[in-house]
């Protein structure tokens, strides 16, 4: 098995050769790239000439694999055309048998132009491939080497029952676009014309997709897994239970990349692309993905910022704190309780003071060690995962974590003077970085 430094930088080579060949596709790449390791394929939607096919190409160069295929389909296309003509010896012996090699069912990587103009004939073979990776030539069910599919198409598919399903089949969606900024476009006429070399060797994709069969989804993975299917329901988005769970498997695809025994929140960060039907509802899911992805990442860090915990001992003196500093007004206008009583609310009193005090020493030292990390935040998170486009925006997040635990170190100092009149000793955190 390649070493998980090894592939990560191959990922990153390869990236690099693609950004080089193609601008504004930064993260485009990444989902492909994920989409060829997990074994997936990969739908392009968009206009003419933004560049599709000429992606689809170079990440069959990425493989090094002659075994390829590409072809553009209309709704004259024959099943001869895609998966091999018939053979006349065989229909001899009264066998229905196709020829093929060098046709889709012998290739490791293909490239199917406007997609959704297949026949229903091509339709329904389609299904099978792509699903089961099986071809049904004859009677016989025989496996094929496809290691992903890259389909790409002008226009979303209609209503209709059989391209309902060949579209759901397209775990991955992109939707491509003509270049925006000039800077791209003048780096457009400079981009090589040659094939990228051949990083990635389709044995090493297969090894990581067993590997990936190992690598367990915890807890919070799955909550995050089901929290993120509650969210798409109540808007109206709902997915199949198959594609949560492919989803759930590139997941496991892209922590074995990394070395990982689980899925950790780094592995999902490509997932928006996996959810949407329509293009126009990509920066929605973006939103709502980024609120459950926020969750998992405050229980991943729990260890290091324990936030629960700290709300939990505020919450439990701020019930009590009316009780208690009514008992604090008594004892200094010399009113009196019951011996019993007063006895009991100066033990909580004792006890609340003490709690408060370790949970804001705790809190501090925690916050102030976060800040210290924060300085090295972009590289760390970049480590994280070769799918991280803008590792400075997923910093934000950390930021964010730190403000809340930042509010509740105010919250525990505001309810210590409440209660007892004075600042938290030897507390002194610098609110203003």
């Amino acid at each position: 098995m390649t070493s998980t430094i090894a592939l990560t930088n191959k990922l990153r080579e390869a990236m690099h050769h693609l950004e080089n060949r193609f601008q504004e596709r930064e993260e485009l790449i990444r989902v492909l790239l994920l989409a060829m390791m997990s074994g997936e394929s990969l739908l392009l939607v968009g206009p003419p000439g933004s560049a599709k096919s000429q992606l689809a190409r170079a990440a069959a160069a990425l493989l090094g694999t002659s075994r390829s295929f590409d072809y553009l389909l209309t709704r004259f296309t024959s099943p001869d055309e895609l998966f091999g003509p018939v053979s006349l010896q065989q229909l001899k012996q009264d066998r229905y048998i196709r020829q093929t090699r060098g046709y889709l069912p012998d290739a490791e990587v293909a490239f199917l132009d406007e997609i959704f103009k297949a026949s229903s004939a091509i339709l329904n073979s389609l299904l099978t491939l792509l699903n089961e990776r099986r071809f049904h030539n004859g009677a016989e069910a025989q496996p094929v080497p496809l290691l992903t599919l890259i389909a790409a198409s002008n226009e979303l598919p209609e209503e209709q029952e059989g391209l309902a399903a060949l579209y759901d089949r397209f775990l991955f969606r992109y939707e491509t676009r003509y270049l925006q900024q000039i800077a791209s476009f003048e780096r457009m006429f400079q981009a090589p014309d040659s094939p990228p070399p051949a990083l990635l060797d389709p044995a090493v994709l297969k090894q990581v997709q067993e590997r990936a069969r190992e690598a367990r989804l915890p807890e919070p993975v799955l909550v995050l897994l089901f929290r993120l299917k509650t969210l798409l329901e109540e808007k109206e988005y709902v997915l199949s239970d198959r594609r949560w769970r492919r989803i759930g498997r590139t997941w496991q695809v892209s922590a074995a990349i990394h070395g990982r025994d689980e899925v950790s929140v780094w592995d999902t960060v490509l997932t928006p692309h996996l959810l949407w039907d329509f293009p126009e509802d990509l920066e929605e899911l973006r939103g709502l993905f980024a609120e459950a992805w926020q969750e998992l990442l405050a229980k991943e860090l729990e260890k290091e910022l324990p936030l629960p915990s700290y709300r939990e001992t505020l919450r439990r003196w701020l019930d009590k704190e009316d009780e208690l500093s009514g008992f604090q007004f008594r004892k200094e206008v010399g009113g009196s309780l019951g011996a019993g009583q007063s006895e009991r609310l100066k033990g909580q009193l004792d006890e609340a003071r003490a709690e408060l005090e370790d949970a804001a020493r705790s809190l501090q030292g925690r916050l102030t060690a976060w800040q210290e990390r924060e300085k090295q935040l972009p590289e760390w998170i970049a480590a994280q995962s070769v799918f991280v486009l803008h590792a400075d925006e997923y910093a934000v997040r950390f930021t964010r974590l730190r403000i809340q635990g930042e509010k509740l170190l105010q919250q525990v100092q505001g309810l210590y003077r409440s209660l007892f009149d004075k600042d938290i000793p030897g507390i002194a955190y610098d609110y203003t970085l």
